[in-house]
């Protein structure tokens, strides 16, 4: 079966590893390879020295780049030491692959905050490799390209690579991922495990503005597109984006567009509307 795919995926996959491993290429592969630690941890070469890769860490190999890859037991807080450690792994080649990984420096090592989202691309691109009688090459490359292209947004999106930087990402991220749901300071805060007072701190440090002003700020934007795209009558609009009541939900929203729901999309649907002959 050809392909016109722009990027080719030769192997994806996932492995938990309970015993000790140990992979070198010394010469490197004739391929790229990303692969992403989700639990326990690992050694491996990074930029000519053996280095610790933690959960959430994001390697980024490229072809002929020397690969060395140690698995072995580590000391976990209970219990005897111990081999963990899980990953997903993606060779892949292509020309759009060369242009995107020449469109910057790229980072052999890097930490990504593991969400739903980010590592549910691995994990669609292992489901497609493995499908028999329908599959896509054109899909999975479809998959791979969308998750090179976070791998840009997020880090471009983190504004600082510093502990203190990295929580507030976290949590910035939290509110984008629950925006739609109800939830307190505290839950933002028990996220990545600190105090309310500090979340709130950090937020402010790192982005300008409050949690609850950039929970609004998500959850009013959700709203617009909701009423100017979606026939939703606008209480349930209000609902659905995570405002408690209808109330606050018209307030907030005529602070941040200069008029209420209604008007708006009264005003949205008049500018669509055909032109009559």
């Amino acid at each position: 079966m050809t392909s016109d795919a722009p990027c080719t995926i030769l192997t994806a996959g996932f492995s938990f590893h309970r015993k000790p491993f140990q992979m070198s290429e010394a010469e490197g592969f004739p391929h790229y390879l990303i692969r992403l630690q989700t639990e326990g941890c690992c050694s491996a070469l990074i930029d000519g020295a053996i280095t610790r890769v933690e959960s959430g860490g994001l390697m980024l190999i490229a072809p002929g780049v020397p690969y060395n890859l140690i698995i072995d037991k580590e000391h976990y807080p209970l219990g005897e030491p111990r081999v963990e450690s899980g990953d997903y792994h993606i060779f892949c080649r292509g020309e759009w692959l060369d242009r995107w990984w020449n469109s910057r420096h790229r980072a052999s090592l890097m930490h990504i905050p593991l969400n739903d989202a980010f590592v549910g691309l691995f994990r669609q691109l292992v489901l497609e490799q493995r499908r028999l009688s329908d599959f896509s090459p054109e899909i999975s490359s479809c998959y791979l390209q969308i998750l090179c292209m976070e791998i840009d947004r997020i880090t471009l999106d983190r504004p600082s690579v510093s502990p203190r930087g990295y929580l507030a990402y976290r949590m910035k991220q939290f509110v984008e991922e629950n925006a739609a749901l109800l939830f307190r300071l505290e839950d933002v805060a028990a996220h990545v495990d600190i105090s309310v007072s500090r979340a709130v701190h950090l937020f402010k440090e790192e982005f300008g503005t409050t949690i609850v002003k950039y929970v609004n700020e998500v959850r009013l934007e959700m709203a617009r597109e909701r009423i100017v795209y979606s026939p939703m009558p606008l209480e349930h609009i209000a609902e659905t984006c995570g405002f408690m009541n209808y109330t606050y939900f018209h307030r907030q929203f005529r602070r941040r567009y200069g008029m209420s729901p209604k008007q708006f999309r009264t005003l949205s649907r008049e500018k669509d509307a055909p032109a009559l002959i």
